[in-house]
């Protein structure tokens, strides 16, 4: 079989699932290379997986003639400097999500990827979900009818530290957590023309000294003049919960499951189970699908089934609810930069 030799930029907490996955777990992809600032997380992941090839300076990768596409794990400030150099090497790459905090930046990284001509893939993982990918097959064949209101839950099971939510760094609650929703939002129900957004600090009070929030409802108005809404918390001290629903005029889908270990112990004054512990848990799988989809996507010669622009277009909603919660108006995604003439049509 033939295989696609990686170099992996980021070797952090999502990066060494990454390192794993490329190293051991995916068929089509050999790990030849990684770069980290971290000498230590670096010199870990290079031994615990066999990796030929370390290196402090990203660019010293990029070099690497044994590295044939990259992958981009690293804090989402850095993704402009580091997709951008990638692109100027013409390999094919594949970069978490969101591309970045600031629609500037993102604007920025679809520029180069489309100068360049570079495969460029985007990572939204829960589109290689097996229950959101179910769901997406059933909506497109028309299971429910048409598909007339979205909802969309995500808690996390403890908040993040505060220097992690900094909106700073992370964009805020609405970007770092919304991302996913408003992407799926897109995809199963078309393009957004309208956001309103609701928040504030609820249970976490240290969160207010940083100018984020901890809960956050935002409710969208498709271009179709169908309904969504999305509610997000930092709160949901249970378990990790992630969970959409599709009403149709036929029917319902419902994508989400808070049981992780299949096991119910029944007593005689009590029914309980255990909770899904975080997103490593949850979205294991996905993120292995996800990236030996673009893999495969890389080998065969296929188009990226998530792009740039979809990555810009769900940040473009969240910037738009992040404006209409600290205005109290409701925002129309005209008036937010970085809208494309040829958006419209929402890949699968």
């Amino acid at each position: 079989m033939a295989k696609l030799n990686i170099g992996l930029i980021g070797v952090g907490r999502l990066g060494r699932v990454y390192a794993r996955d490329l190293s051991s777990r995916i068929a089509c992809t050999r790990l030849t290379a990684i770069a980290d600032t971290d000498k230590k997380a670096l010199e870990g992941v290079r031994d615990e997986f066999d990796v030929p090839s370390a290196y402090l300076d990203p660019a010293d990768l990029f070099r690497d003639p044994s590295v044939d596409a990259v992958v981009i794990v690293t804090p989402t400030s850095t993704h402009r400097e580091v997709a951008i150099a990638a692109a100027a090497t013409g390999k094919p790459i594949f970069c978490e999500k969101p591309p970045s905090i600031s629609l500037d930046d993102a604007l920025a990284m679809r520029e180069s990827v489309g100068q360049s001509g570079v495969f460029f893939q985007l990572g939204f993982m829960r589109r290689f979900d097996r229950g959101y990918a179910a769901a997406k097959a059933r909506v497109d064949d028309g299971a429910i009818g048409d598909a007339v209101v979205f909802k969309s839950t995500s808690r996390d099971p403890y908040p993040p530290s505060l220097s992690y939510a900094d909106p700073r760094s992370s964009g805020g609650l609405i970007i770092d957590m919304g991302i996913h929703d408003f992407d799926l939002a897109r995809w199963y129900m078309g393009e957004v023309a309208r956001v309103q957004a609701i928040g504030g600090v609820l249970a976490y009070p240290d969160f207010a000294t940083i100018g984020d929030i901890d809960n956050a409802v935002v409710s969208l108005v498709f271009a179709s003049g169908r309904l969504g809404v999305v509610d997000l918390t930092r709160n949901g001290i249970y378990g990790y919960d992630i969970s959409t629903e599709l009403l149709g005029t036929q029917g319902t889908l419902r994508i989400g499951y808070l049981r992780e270990t299949p096991l119910m112990v029944m007593t005689r004054d009590r029914v309980a189970h255990d909770t899904v512990p975080y997103f490593m848990e949850r979205f294991r799988d996905a993120y292995t699908v996800q990236l030996e989809n673009f893999a495969r996507n890389v080998l065969d010669d296929r188009e990226p089934p998530v792009t740039i622009e979809d990555g810009i277009q769900a940040l473009r909603i969240a910037v738009a609810a992040t404006r209409a919660r600290e205005t109290g108006h409701s925002v129309e995604m005209a008036s937010v930069p970085g809208a494309n003439a040829g958006v419209g049509e929402v890949r699968a």
